[in-house]
C-alpha cells in the first residue's frame, strides 16, 4: 500500500457568510476518476451546497472535481450532482430541519479517512446578515492588531 498525503480541501468561505449550528461527515458516491483527481487535490468546493431530492437521498450540487488527466472516454464531468452517504435517521433529521427552520446545508471541507475513502464535512447552517459579517470582520481586525502591537512590546 502507498502512502498518501493527506488532502484536506476547505470551504473557508462558508464560516463566514453562515452560522454553523451543527456539524456531520458524510461518504460521497464517486466513480474511479473521480476520487483519483481528489487524490490528486483537483477540488473546489467553495461554490457547492447540499438538497435533498423527491426520495429523501442529499446531493452535493455544483461540487467540482476536475477532469483525470489520463481518463479517456470513461471520464466524469466536473460538475455533476453526486450523493451522499449518511444513515437514515441522521438524514431524516437534517431534512426536518432544513424544511422546518429554513436552514440550509454547506460542505466545509472534503477530506480522506484513513482506509482511503472520500469523507465530506457538512454542517446545518443559517445565512449570516451584513451586521454580523461586519463583526466578524472587526474583530478579525482587532486581534490582529492586538497581536502585532504584542510582538512589538515583546521585541
Amino acid at each position: 500500500m502507498t502512502v498518501q498525503k493527506k488532502i484536506n480541501i476547505k470551504n473557508k468561505k462558508a464560516r463566514f457568510e453562515f452560522e454553523i449550528l451543527d456539524k456531520y461527515v458524510a461518504g460521497i458516491q464517486l466513480t474511479g476518476t473521480e476520487i483519483k483527481s481528489i487524490r490528486l487535490s483537483q477540488a473546489r468546493i467553495t461554490e457547492s451546497f447540499c438538497e435533498f431530492n423527491d426520495r429523501g437521498e442529499l446531493f452535493i450540487v455544483n461540487m467540482y472535481i476536475q477532469e483525470y488527466m489520463f481518463g479517456h472516454q470513461f471520464n466524469h464531468k466536473p460538475k455533476s450532482e453526486r450523493r451522499l452517504l449518511m444513515h437514515k435517521r441522521e438524514l431524516r433529521s437534517l431534512k426536518k430541519d432544513v424544511e422546518a427552520k429554513g436552514n440550509t446545508i454547506v460542505p466545509l471541507r472534503l477530506f480522506l479517512n484513513d482506509k482511503g475513502f472520500a469523507k465530506l464535512e457538512i454542517a446545518l447552517a443559517k445565512g449570516k446578515q451584513t451586521h454580523d459579517k461586519r463583526e466578524v470582520i472587526k474583530d478579525r481586525d482587532n486581534k490582529r492588531d492586538l497581536s502585532r502591537i504584542k510582538k512589538n512590546f515583546n521585541a
